[in-house]
């Protein structure tokens, strides 16, 4: 079974420049030091890393790593505990049982078809018939990108990990702009079943349009061209499959000021590298534009 992610998918929010970077320079405000926001993805290779030579600026010049969540927090056998509890369902509820009889079996051929067994084999049902929609949906879409990038794409390493692990080499503390317990509560806590199993059958229904989005979306990020991945981001079914605007506020929005609240104070203390998902990072609502309406300079770094 592979491992579990908290998230796979990143958002985006509003139109750049097109020489937008995905290294950015905060300072002035009476910051003694520059500190610095690196755009992440978690589809994208660690190796992409080595194209960003202000990466090495940015880890040069900072004393600490801030990524969405101390990924350290994840090594203890209690939160791993808490992670997969969070991901289940009620004792008394079981997936399939969620859903139509059509619904469970257009869910089952899928998982065959990713996976080469479904529900009726007893380790596969035993463990995803448990699962929250969300959880189910987070592995279909983690299957589906490894499915089309077999021996590309390395689950268990992605550039959000890679900040931190670097920071522990250099001896530089590491630290979380949210806890575990909000990640959780917005991951798995924010929607009812109902929309939950919605946004299940989305994905499964829709295949084809969930794919062809997560690649268009790496591809733009690799090519660092953040105008076409919030263009590919704006795509969408035009129906109730897309994020509500009450959905796009938890995930994003509410996040980015948020964090833009929490940045001055860390900033003040200590020059910081934060790590971030990328579409945290455009748009008036952004945590670049938030950050220049609180008075700092925020400047691409080639």
């Amino acid at each position: 079974m592979k491992k579990y992610v908290l998230s796979v998918l990143l958002a985006a929010t509003s139109l750049l420049s097109a020489q937008a970077q995905l290294v950015y320079k905060v300072s002035g405000k009476g910051l003694e030091k520059p500190s610095y926001i690196v755009g992440t993805h978690h589809l994208a290779p660690v190796a992409m890393v080595d194209q960003l030579p202000a990466v090495r600026e940015a880890l040069t010049n900072a004393d600490q790593v801030y990524g969405e969540l101390d990924m350290n927090v994840l090594n203890s056998t209690a939160n791993k505990e808490r992670m997969e509890q969070a991901m289940l369902l009620p004792a008394d509820k079981s997936l399939m049982g969620l859903l139509t009889k059509e619904q469970g079996q257009r869910l089952d051929n899928l998982l065959k078809e990713l996976m080469g067994a479904g529900m009726s084999n007893p380790q596969v049902g035993a463990k995803m018939n448990r699962m929250r929609p969300m959880a189910m949906l987070t592995n279909l879409t983690l299957l589906s990108y490894l499915r089309n990038h077999m021996g590309e794409f390395d689950a268990t390493a992605n550039i959000d990990s890679y900040f931190q692990k670097q920071a522990q080499v250099n001896n530089m503390p590491v630290s979380g702009l949210e806890t575990l317990d909000y990640q959780l509560e917005v991951l798995y806590k924010s929607r009812t079943l109902e929309r939950e199993v919605e946004m299940l059958m989305c994905f499964v229904d829709n295949l084809p349009f969930y794919e062809t989005q997560a690649e268009d979306m790496t591809e733009a990020y690799k090519k660092h061209d953040l105008n076409k991945l919030l263009e590919v981001m704006k795509t969408s079914l035009s129906n109730t499959c897309d994020m509500t605007k009450d959905e796009w506020n938890i995930l994003i929005d509410n996040r980015n000021a948020d964090w833009a609240l929490r940045m001055p104070a860390i900033m003040q203390a200590s020059p910081t590298l934060f790590a971030v998902g990328v579409g945290h990072l455009p748009g008036e609502k952004g945590v670049l534009q938030l950050l220049k309406d609180a008075g700092y300079t925020v400047e691409a770094v080639q």
